[in-house]
């Protein structure tokens, strides 16, 4: 089954993509894979703290990841895979594209502000060239009559 993978962050840009990953997962018969990366420098601290830390940050995760799991499974019949990994965002990206064999699809939500789609599309896109699969941009401002249009 192809998958679309999909970036779990804190941007509002991330909703469009859930969202348009969904749905052409639903119209394809395909699978998504939701990846959260969290930044090695969350846990530059004791080793007390850091154990500590990491476990809040997979439960807000976990918690996040929920909220669209749900509206997937239950406006779109498409049951998403959560994926947590640690290191840098493009590094992580990169190596479970690789390690996944059955993901198709990257699919990344831009932001639509004066500072540019936002510091992973830039990165990312920049290794385009050379990525075994394709990449997908969606802008964040679109609508979900749009994106309902578009998938």
């Amino acid at each position: 089954m192809r998958k679309f993978l999909v970036v779990l962050d804190d941007s509002r840009e991330c909703l469009n993509a859930m969202r348009f990953a969904a749905m052409r997962a639903a119209s394809t018969g395909g699978g998504v894979k939701i990846l959260s990366v969290i930044p090695p420098e969350e846990f530059n601290h004791w080793i007390g703290v850091s154990d500590l830390m990491r476990e809040e940050a997979r439960e807000r995760i976990e918690v996040h990841y929920e909220v669209f799991a749900k509206w997937m499974r239950d406006r779109q019949n498409v049951d998403p895979e959560l994926k947590i990994r640690e290191g840098e965002a493009v590094t992580e990206i990169l190596s479970e594209i690789r390690e996944d064999s059955e993901i198709g699809v990257l699919v990344l939500g831009a932001g639509n502000d004066r500072k540019g789609p936002g510091p992973l599309v830039s990165q990312m896109s920049r290794n385009s060239g050379s990525l075994p699969i394709p990449i997908t941009v969606v802008p964040g401002d679109l609508t979900k009559e749009q994106l309902e249009a578009i998938t």
